[in-house]
């Protein structure tokens, strides 16, 4: 496992892009299509417009209905169809369609390469990377990069797992490579993903565990700090005020954690004193089975993403 830097150093010359040039000079119009532009596209896409990595005209975004196009067009001033064409004959290519519509989305895609094109000609009706097949970025749970690649024979293949705090620019996200991806296009792919937070390669065996943490964790999260401010509530506190000192306090515990590099049951038995008012707390939830939980609930999603390759 790797952990890629986010951010360059002060001084830094900037990082190389695709074909060895600095990536706001290797896209053109047309060039970089989203098959799906929910709310993780979106997330990952506008802060590349905001700077520079990649032009708004070069953007053809594809959604499900009309209204969708004409509202999200209107909103972030980007070409948005329902047609999927242009955005498929991009050279780099994100797909964050729902699972349960990635077969359409493959049967709208390019098809397969022609013989003996496996790593450096484009198939029809798309632009090569670099003189080499189309970069197809895919970020649906549990689809493996077999699957994909099946799927999608004409383009190489790049699975990655972002998780929601991405929207705020605090995520974190696991990448898988597929066969024949050079270096300098790997190095855009972390560009891209570490516009909105850190960056870790991992090998793919690993990507479901990380979802179930990373992707899975943030509801898991929110429910522990729902229960907090309900808590809250019922021992007195207004409802608004509960949630917002449950929100800063999961916010400030997590801060504490890494920042001093403590291990959790480091913070735990800092905070809980002899016969005080945190270990009171704490047995009720050992009792209640709290901890076990919350190991099961990582578990199952685990299992649940292996389960829809």
């Amino acid at each position: 496992m790797a952990l890629l830097p986010t951010t360059p150093d002060a001084g830094a010359p900037p990082s190389p892009g695709l074909a060895g040039f600095a990536p706001e000079s290797f896209f053109a119009p047309e060039s970089f299509g989203v098959v799906g532009f929910g709310r993780m596209a979106q997330a990952l896409l506008l802060p590349l417009i905001d700077g520079g990595l990649v032009p708004a005209t070069g953007v053809r975004a594809v959604v499900g209905t009309a209204a969708s196009a004409a509202r999200l067009a209107a909103q972030h001033g980007l070409a948005v169809a329902t047609d999927p064409t242009e955005a498929w004959q991009a050279p780099v290519v994100l797909l964050a369609v729902k699972p349960q519509l990635l077969a359409a989305a493959a049967a709208a895609a390019p098809g397969t390469a022609p013989p003996g094109a496996s790593s450096g000609t484009a198939p029809p009706g798309a632009i090569a990377v670099g003189g080499g097949r189309p970069l197809l970025i895919s970020v649906l749970a549990g689809v493996t990069l077999a699957r994909l690649q099946a799927l999608f024979p004409a383009h190489r293949i790049v699975r990655a797992v972002p998780n929601t705090p991405a929207l705020v620019r605090q995520g974190l996200t696991g990448l898988a490579w597929g066969e024949g991806i050079p270096a300098e296009q790997q190095l855009w792919v972390r560009q891209l993903f570490g516009q909105v937070g850190e960056v870790l390669d991992l090998p793919e065996s690993q990507l479901d565990a990380f979802l179930a943490l990373t992707s899975s964790g943030p509801a898991y999260v929110a429910l522990v700090a729902e229960a907090m401010a309900d808590g809250a509530v019922a021992a007195g506190l207004p409802r608004a005020l509960a949630l917002r000192l449950a929100h800063r306090t999961l916010a400030g515990t997590a801060a504490l954690l890494q920042e001093q590099e403590l291990h959790p049951a480091q913070l735990k038995d800092m905070v809980a004193s002899p016969g005080g008012t945190t270990i009171a707390g704490l047995r009720q939830l050992e009792r209640a089975g709290v901890r076990s939980a919350l190991i099961e609930a990582v578990v199952a999603a685990a299992e649940s993403s292996r389960q829809l390759a």
